[in-house]
């Protein structure tokens, strides 16, 4: 038990416990970043597919604007 609490305090005392910390609040900010980033793409492609299903429609029924 002693032992687990030696190595405990010395996480505590280094500067890899703050340095660690700080890259995974870095890596959640560029995660949530990222996700907006595919959702709006992703919408934006959708509805660039949904114009051209709607041409390949129309022109296939004669309704050519």
């Amino acid at each position: 038990m002693k032992n687990i609490l030696a190595k405990v305090q010395r996480f505590m005392k280094s500067e890899d416990g703050p340095t660690a910390v700080e890259y995974a609040i870095m890596l959640a900010l560029i995660i949530i970043v990222c996700l907006a980033a595919i959702q709006s793409v992703g919408t934006q492609a959708n509805s660039a597919f949904q114009d051209i299903a709607t041409d390949l429609q129309d022109a296939r029924t004669g309704n050519v604007n």
